[in-house]
C-alpha cells in the first residue's frame, strides 16, 4: 500500500493512534514508538492541549547558571538548551562580574504594539487625520475588550498612525499602543486590534486587512550593564582583544550575526525554561539590531577610566509571567519559581543580564583560548554517548578523542571497541 500524508481526521485521533500511524508510515521500531509516548514531566494530556497533532514531547536539558548578582540580588538562572558550554560560560561570566558589582538592569513599561493595516483609501493623509481625530473612541473600543487588564493598570494607552509606500500602493498603518502588564501580550493586542478594525474602516471608507501584533517591541526594552575588572578577566591584553572583537561585530554584519547569536544563546535558554515565545524574542532582537538600516551588534563594550571592561546590552524583550505556556507547562512554572521573579519586567531584566554575560563569555573565549576549547570537550562527550559509550567509559573515550584531535563518531566507535576489547583480555 502506498504511503500518504493525507490522513483525514488525524487531529481527532487519540495520541496512541496517531503514534501507531506515524510508526507505520516511518517504519519506527516498537522501542522508538514507545519512546515517543514516554513524555516525562510534561503529561501527554497537557501536551495534546498545547499544540495540534501531538505524538510526544521533545525534552531539552535544563541547567542552572550560578553566580548571578543582579541589582544587588542573587539569582539562580534556569536555562533549557542543547548547546554545550553555554550554562558554564554564563556562570563563569557572572562570577567574574561580581567584583564589579554584578549586573545593573532596567526596563521600560511593558508596552506592545498592534498594527492595523488600512488600504484602498482615496486620500491617505485624510484617512490618517480621521483616525487621529477619533483617538479617544478607538482607545475606548480597545479597552472594552479587556477590563481586567485596565483594572490592573494596563490597557490601550495611545494611537499612532503612519503612512507607508509599498508595491501595492500607500497604506495607512495604525499603531495601537498597549500596556500589557505581566502578559507577553500578543493575544491581548490582537484582540483589541480586531475590535478596533471595523470602526477604522467605517470612519475612513478603506479596507482593513492585517490587524496583528508587531514583534519589534521597541517600546518594551530591557537593558543590562556590567563591569569586568581587568585583573579578573586576564589583564589589559584581554580587555583590548575583547574591544577588537566587539569593534568587528559593530562594523560587520557577518560578524554581528554570530556575535548576536551568542547573546541569544543566553536569552533564549532562559526563555525556553520559563515558557516564553522564543521566536518572537528572536525576531524582535534581530530587527532591533537593524533599526538603523544596517545590521549591527546589540551590545556595546568599552574600556572605562580604570582600564576595566564595561559592557551594555539593550534589546526588546516581550515576555510574560502570566498566561500562555508560562502558566501551563509544569517545568516553566517551576523555573519561574526558581527565579523568584515578581513581574514580567523583572524577568526581562534577568534575561538581558544573562544575554550580556553570555556575550562577554563568548568574546573572552574567542580572544583567549578560543571558543572551541571548552566547547569541543563537551561536544566530544555528546559524540561519545551517541557512539554508544556507557557512563563508565565515556570520560576515557572523550580524553582519547581530544588527544587524537579527532572528534568524530567513527573515531569514538573505534575507541569504544578498543576499550571493550582490552577489558575482555
Amino acid at each position: 500500500m502506498e504511503k500518504t500524508s493525507r490522513i483525514p481526521g488525524f487531529y481527532k485521533l487519540p495520541v496512541e493512534e496517531r503514534v501507531r500511524i506515524v510508526k507505520e508510515f516511518a517504519g519506527l521500531t516498537e522501542e522508538e514508538a514507545a519512546l515517543l509516548l514516554k513524555t516525562g514531566n510534561l503529561d501527554i494530556s497537557i501536551a495534546d492541549r498545547m499544540i495540534e497533532n501531538v505524538i510526544g514531547t521533545w525534552p531539552l536539558p535544563l541547567g542552572i547558571a550560578t553566580n548571578f548578582l543582579i541589582n544587588g540580588r542573587d539569582y539562580l538562572i534556569p536555562m533549557a538548551i542543547e548547546e554545550p558550554s553555554v550554562v558554564a560560560a554564563a556562570s563563569n561570566a557572572a562570577k567574574m562580574a561580581r567584583e564589579g558589582g554584578g549586573f545593573f538592569t532596567s526596563s521600560t513599561d511593558p508596552i506592545m504594539i498592534s498594527q492595523i493595516q488600512l488600504v484602498k483609501v482615496k486620500d491617505a493623509e485624510e484617512a490618517k487625520n480621521a483616525i487621529l481625530a477619533e483617538k479617544q473612541k478607538i482607545l475606548e473600543i480597545a479597552n472594552e475588550k479587556d477590563p481586567v487588564l485596565v483594572k490592573l493598570g494596563g490597557g490601550a494607552r495611545d494611537v499612532e498612525v503612519r503612512i507607508i509606500d509599498t508595491m501595492m500602493g500607500k497604506m495607512v498603518i495604525t499603531h495601537l499602543i498597549v500596556d500589557v502588564r505581566d502578559a507577553m501580550g500578543a493575544n491581548v493586542v490582537n484582540t483589541m486590534a480586531e475590535a478596533v478594525a471595523p470602526f477604522i474602516e467605517r470612519i475612513t471608507g478603506g479596507s482593513v486587512y492585517l490587524r496583528i501584533v508587531s514583534n519589534l517591541a521597541d517600546r518594551r526594552l530591557a537593558s543590562a550593564r556590567a563591569v569586568w575588572k581587568k585583573e579578573e578577566i586576564g589583564g589589559d591584553e584581554v580587555v583590548e582583544g575583547i574591544l577588537y572583537a566587539y569593534a568587528f561585530a559593530e562594523a560587520d554584519p557577518y560578524r554581528a550575526a554570530t556575535h548576536n547569536k551568542g547573546i541569544m544563546n543566553g536569552v533564549i535558554a532562559v526563555a525556553r525554561a520559563t515558557g516564553q515565545d522564543t521566536r518572537a524574542i528572536e525576531a524582535g532582537a534581530h530587527s532591533y539590531a537593524a533599526r538603523s538600516g544596517r545590521y549591527t551588534s546589540l551590545s556595546r563594550f568599552w574600556r572605562n577610566e580604570d582600564g576595566d571592561l564595561e559592557g551594555f546590552l539593550e534589546m526588546p524583550l516581550a515576555v510574560g509571567t502570566v498566561g500562555g505556556v508560562a502558566s501551563v507547562h509544569p517545568i516553566a512554572k517551576i523555573a519561574l519559581k526558581i527565579l523568584g521573579v515578581k513581574s514580567a519586567r523583572e524577568l526581562s531584566e534577568v534575561m538581558v543580564a544573562v544575554g550580556l554575560a553570555q556575550n562577554f563569555a563568548a568574546l573572552r573565549a574567542l580572544v583567549t583560548e578560543g571558543i572551541q576549547a571548552g566547547h569541543m570537550r563537551l561536544h566530544a562527550r555528546n559524540i561519545a554517548m551517541a557512539a554508544g559509550a556507557t557512563p563508565d567509559i565515556v570520560d576515557e573515550v572523550v580524553e582519547r578523542m581530544l588527544e587524537e584531535k579527532s572528534i568524530r563518531i567513527d573515531v569514538a566507535k573505534r575507541i569504544i571497541n578498543e576499550i571493550k576489547s582490552k577489558k575482555l583480555k
